[in-house]
């Protein structure tokens, strides 16, 4: 009888039983986890909050081989299995577990992240750029946690392992120094924060806004519009000029008059652009003085602050401040100079000719004497 047949230490029908059961509770979790995805989704698109959204993720990330061991869990109870097989079947469960573990632990780490970047990202930049630093941390030590107790589980001595680590550790950080480099430089780019996220920086010749601050790589926007990357440990090494921390910019700039202008006229243009500057805003007027004589120009020289570091409104008020100069440059009659070169001819050439032909004929008269 077929019914009779004893196939490893379990009769025939037992096997067929456990496939059954196995089967049975893999299809029903694999079709429950479908419906509760395809509810929770629907339920979560009207509500106004976040975390239905994390159970319709987690529940994703489910992974069908932990559906599939868990069926074969349970449909190995009803046989009689050896006990070393018994102990090796028990340990697989036990890892893809661990497995299933690790992927949802990472699917919740990153909807939080990802979750308190949107709420912080207007309000608090410097936070925003830790994140990818600290999610990094996080997943790993989380991963390296579920590696460790599935080394435990199949009798590794954890303790020997972890002191083997350090010592080949120092040999696998001098083959890739320059990553490790990259990545310890994110980590004094997050605690130190020379910039942010939103920053507008310069880099020797490159300029542009950080989008983004990875572990390896930073991102900057350019103002033509191109993404630039620089590595991490380059970038630390520059100088870097943060345009986001200036809280006022200071202004100077020259201007030059000719040297006709008159004496009141030189008095009255200081107090003219004092008067013209602090009639914007905002803005905190600091010099203006007649700073030297030039080549082709008399030339003044002018300081102002703006309270504002956004460059636009910079350029905005100082158009401002130059079309009322020259309006009221134009209304004093005083003018601008420009490059100009003045020659002086003196009118006695031939004077000096005439009487150097006199004395070249007396010469002559006292020599034929």
């Amino acid at each position: 009888m077929v019914s009779d047949l004893i196939l490893y230490h379990n009769p025939i029908y037992n096997w067929l039983t456990a496939l059954t059961i196995a089967g049975a509770i893999y299809l029903v979790m694999r079709f429950g986890k479908m419906i509760a995805k395809r509810r929770l989704d629907h339920l979560s698109k009207k509500s106004t909050k976040d975390w239905d959204d994390l159970i319709v993720l987690l529940i994703d990330r489910i992974h069908s081989l932990f559906l599939l061991a868990l069926g074969v869990y349970a449909g190995s109870l009803i046989l009689e299995l050896p006990l070393n097989v018994s102990y090796f079947f028990k340990k697989g469960i036990f890892v893809i577990l661990l497995f299933q573990s690790a992927l949802i632990g990472s699917q919740a780490i990153n909807f939080l992240i990802e979750r308190y970047r949107h709420q912080k990202i207007e309000s608090n930049a410097a936070a925003v750029t830790t994140l990818s630093s600290v999610s990094f941390v996080l997943k790993t030590l989380l991963w390296f946690i579920l590696l460790l107790l599935a080394l435990d589980a199949f009798g590794v001595n954890v303790t020997a392992l972890v002191a083997g680590l350090g010592i080949s550790g120092i040999a696998v950080a001098l083959a890739v120094q320059n990553i490790l480099g990259d990545l310890f430089a994110s980590f004094s780019i997050v605690f130190d924060k020379p910039f942010v996220i939103g920053d507008f920086i310069i880099v020797g010749d490159f300029l542009g806004t950080v989008e983004y601050v990875g572990l390896k790589t930073t991102r900057v926007r350019s103002l033509s519009g191109e993404q630039l990357i620089f590595s991490n440990g380059d970038l630390l090494s520059s100088r870097i000029r943060n345009f986001k921390r200036m809280y006022e910019r200071r202004v100077v700039f020259s201007i030059g008059v000719l040297y006709q202008t008159q004496y009141e006229h030189l008095i009255e243009i200081p107090k003219m652009i004092q008067s013209i500057i602090e009639s914007q805003s905002p803005v905190r007027f600091d010099r203006a003085h007649f700073k030297e004589y030039g080549a082709y120009s008399l030339n003044f020289e002018v300081v102002y602050w703006i309270q504002n570091p956004d460059y636009n409104v910079y350029m905005d008020i100082q158009q401002i401040i130059n079309l009322s100069i020259f309006k009221q440059f134009k209304d004093k009659g005083i003018k601008f100079a420009y490059p100009t070169q003045t020659v002086f001819v003196q009118n006695d050439l031939s004077q000096t000719f005439n009487s150097q032909s006199l004395n070249t004929d007396a010469d002559l008269q006292s020599s034929l004497k």
